[in-house]
C-alpha cells in the first residue's frame, strides 16, 4: 500500500521551503497540486523533477478516485496548495479521505502557516482562538455567519480575497461593531507585507478608499464580556427611549454596537424597565 504526504507550503516566501519538503515532493511519484504552474515554480526553486497533476475544487471527486487507484498500486502521492497546509480552506478533506478508505499511510511535512503569523502579529490573542477561514460568498449567508459569531468572545481569524474584502469588512463592522478591534495583514511574507491596525469601521473605509490587493487574513478580537457591557447597554437604550426612539430600533443598534445579543439586551431592558412599551 503506498502513502499520502500532507505537504505544507510557502505562504508566499519561497525562502521558507523547508529540506524536509523538498525531501518529500522528491520521493513522491506524484505531486497532485491545486494549481500546476504554482506547483511548478515550487519544484523548481526546490530542484525536484517529479511530475506535477491538478487537484482542485472542481475536479477533486474525479482525483480523489485516481489518487486512490494510486495509493492501492503502491505509490507514494503528495499533495500540496497554493500556499499552507492542504485542508485548510483548501483542497485536502477528500484526498485523506479516500487514502484512509483504502487504508494508505498518511504523513504531514508541516510548513508556514498564515494563520499563526497572523496570529502572533495581531497583539490580539493571549491562550485562545478559533479559526473561521472564508465567510460565505453570498450576502444573506455570509450575514447568518457573523451573526452567530456575534458572542464569541475568542479571537476570530479569518480569510478574504480582494474582490470580497470590502464586502466581508463591512458586513463584519454591521455584525459585530464598528469598534471591534481588528488586525488585517495582507500579503505576508511577500514582497508588498502589510500589517494594518485598527477597527472594523476604520478598516471598512481604509480599503474603500484604496484597491484591496493581495490574500487578506484577519485577526477580529473576541465579544467583550456581556455582563459587562449589558449595564452601560442598558442605559444607553433607557436614554435614547427616554427621547423618542423606538426600542426595537435602539435595542438592534445597541445590541450591535457592543456585540451583544439581541434578544438577551431585549429581555434585560424589558425587565429593567418595568412596563415599558416595544416601540
Amino acid at each position: 500500500m503506498g502513502k499520502l504526504i500532507l505537504c505544507g507550503t510557502p505562504i508566499g516566501n519561497l525562502g521558507d521551503a523547508s529540506p524536509r519538503l523538498a525531501e518529500a515532493l522528491a520521493e513522491a511519484d506524484l505531486v497532485f497540486a491545486e494549481d500546476t504552474r504554482r506547483a511548478k515554480r515550487l519544484l523548481n526553486h526546490l530542484g525536484v523533477g517529479t511530475p506535477v497533476s491538478s487537484y482542485f475544487l472542481g475536479n477533486e471527486r474525479a482525483r480523489s478516485s485516481q489518487l486512490a487507484e494510486r495509493l492501492e498500486a503502491g505509490e507514494t502521492i503528495a499533495l500540496i496548495t497554493d500556499a499552507g497546509m492542504p485542508g485548510v480552506s483548501d483542497p485536502g478533506y477528500s484526498a485523506v479521505t479516500a487514502a484512509r478508505a483504502v487504508g494508505a499511510k498518511l504523513i504531514v511535512v508541516p510548513g508556514p502557516s498564515a494563520v499563526t503569523a497572523a496570529v502572533a502579529l495581531s497583539g490580539l490573542v493571549g491562550e485562545r482562538f478559533c479559526f473561521e477561514g472564508f465567510l460565505p460568498h453570498k450576502s444573506g449567508e455570509r450575514r447568518t455567519a457573523i451573526e452567530d459569531l456575534r458572542v464569541e468572545r475568542r479571537p476570530m481569524i479569518f480569510f478574504s480575497a480582494p474582490r470580497r474584502f470590502v464586502a466581508d469588512v463591512d458586513a463584519m463592522a454591521v455584525g459585530f461593531g464598528q469598534d471591534r478591534a481588528v488586525t488585517v495583514t495582507r500579503e505576508l511574507t511577500k514582497l508588498h507585507e502589510e500589517v494594518w491596525f485598527g477597527t472594523l469601521g476604520g478598516a471598512a473605509e481604509e480599503w474603500r478608499a484604496r484597491e484591496p490587493r493581495g490574500e487578506f487574513t484577519l485577526v477580529v478580537a473576541g465579544a467583550p464580556d456581556e455582563t459587562g457591557s449589558l449595564a452601560a447597554a442598558l442605559e444607553e437604550v433607557a436614554a435614547r427611549v427616554d427621547a423618542g426612539e423606538p426600542l426595537s430600533e435602539v435595542v438592534r443598534s445597541v445590541a450591535t454596537s457592543l456585540g451583544l445579543r439581541r434578544r438577551l439586551l431585549y429581555e434585560a431592558v424589558l425587565k429593567d424597565r418595568d412596563g415599558l412599551a416595544p416601540g
